[in-house]
């Protein structure tokens, strides 16, 4: 590989974990919007019910991107490999943990990488938790360590995807 073409390289391995990073933030948030504009535009349409109905099932996700393996097929399509661990409340009282592995593939338009299909999303395993969060004090951190946060509600995009 000559020196622009594994500069290139380099680019596309970091816009591309950043499409990761960016969908469990866009996700957690449910920043519809922000979710969506990380696919091609053709699947961007039939994505948005596809994505929507299933988050409406639960309410608090937080996604947490770990390894991220990238195949390159070209210089413009690549397949990944990406494990997550969601902490995700999927009734009002209980929480559940997740082993997740997203089965991605990756497309380059106009200098730009993104998302060329709907993730495959396929769990090691899915377990309650032994506390839920629901209902504890305000942590108000620094002060205590534990309790009710204020991410995700604060959040505008939240407000905005639950009508508030």
């Amino acid at each position: 590989m000559t020196l622009a073409e594994r500069i290139d390289r380099l680019d596309a391995y970091r816009q591309i974990r950043e499409l990761a990073a960016r969908y469990g933030r866009d996700l957690d948030a449910r920043d519809m919007d922000g979710l969506l504009d990380l696919y091609v535009p053709e699947v961007r349409d039939t994505l948005r019910e596809a994505l929507v109905l299933p988050l409406r099932r639960v309410h608090i996700t937080v996604l947490h991107v770990g390894t991220h393996v990238i195949d390159f097929q070209d210089a413009d399509n690549a397949t990944g490999s990406v494990y997550c661990h969601g902490e995700i409340q999927n009734t009002e009282e209980n929480w559940i943990s997740q082993a997740i592995h997203y089965g991605d593939r990756y497309a380059r338009r106009d200098g730009r990488w993104y998302f060329a299909r709907a993730r495959r999303h396929e769990l090691f395993y899915g377990a309650d938790h032994g506390v839920a969060p629901n209902g504890l004090p305000l942590a108000d951190w620094p002060t205590h360590d534990t309790g009710t946060g204020t991410v995700p509600m604060r959040w505008e995009s939240w407000q905005e995807f639950w009508g508030r």
